[in-house]
């Protein structure tokens, strides 16, 4: 698994999840559930990630769409 995004916004990470879902490519979305532990403050963010074989495909499909 290679980590392609960190952030605290959740709203962000479902958009990108689609985006790559959209593409065919499995992503997933690590420390999701992290906000039971802190409070939904947002200090941790969260990792989408994918396989390795699918990353530099999604790195495209992420770029093309002005994500990373």
């Amino acid at each position: 698994m290679q980590i392609l995004v960190k952030s605290t916004d959740p709203v962000r990470l479902s958009f990108l999840v689609c985006l790559l879902r959209d593409a065919g490519i499995e992503a997933d979305i690590l420390d999701g559930h992290i906000s039971a532990v802190e409070g939904s403050i947002g200090a941790f963010p969260r990792r989408l990630a994918v396989s390795d074989d699918d990353a530099s495909r999604a790195r495209r499909v992420l770029m093309e769409a002005g994500e990373v």
